[in-house]
């Protein structure tokens, strides 16, 4: 069987870090994205069955990359989990109007993360 793929794009390394250990340890290839911009450079090279994607990102942010993705016809129906520090309503509406699947407040939890993943990309 072959492993889930998943973009994750995230402007802090450490955070990437995190995301490419609690993912590759529950088996999914992972790909690392730097910022929005990257992360739409990359979505035909790695074709993610998922994207977890910040919000606030130099050149494109998450909610750009929301729309970008869901603009791109291969990728409109690709979940998307916003994962951020971020948790005002308002946010939360934005990016579900701009099409995101998901949202997980950091600092998360490993377990949570994969959790939320299975749900969205079985």
């Amino acid at each position: 069987m072959t492993a889930i793929r998943i973009l994750a794009v995230d402007d802090s390394r450490t955070i990437r870090d995190l995301l490419a250990l609690a993912l590759t340890n529950a088996g999914y290839q992972v790909t690392l994205a730097e910022n929005g911009r990257i992360g739409v450079d990359l979505l035909d090279q790695v074709a993610p069955d998922a994207i977890i994607s910040d919000i606030n990102m130099p050149e494109l942010d998450g909610f750009g990359l929301v729309q970008a993705v869901r603009a791109h016809p291969r990728h409109a129906a690709t979940p998307i989990l916003m994962l951020t520090t971020e948790s005002a309503p308002d946010l939360k509406a934005r990016a579900r109007a701009a099409g995101a699947t998901g949202w997980i407040v950091k600092p998360f939890e490993p377990e949570k993360l994969v959790r939320a993943l299975q749900m969205i990309a079985p």
